[in-house]
């Protein structure tokens, strides 16, 4: 994997850990955000990247700063 790839594969992997810690279904959170459950799932696999208006929307509902969805380990 190149290494954009990979950022974008753990930031849609950040996603998920915040989702799930918060104890909301992936059906839960993208109905907060207003997109489909497809869109947020293939953003959680790294297959789509949000919007900076959708990025910040995330962080705001995981109740998250936006810098640590980008906090790769």
């Amino acid at each position: 994997m190149t290494n954009k790839i990979t950022k974008i594969y753990k930031f849609g992997k950040n996603i998920a850990k915040y989702r799930k810690a918060k104890g909301l279904s992936q059906n839960k959170l993208a109905e907060i955000l207003g997109v489909s459950r497809e869109h947020l799932g293939n953003i959680e696999i790294g297959k789509k990247t949000p919007t900076m208006d959708l990025l910040i929307k995330i962080a705001e509902a995981l109740e998250v700063k936006e810098k640590d969805l980008f906090e790769f380990e």
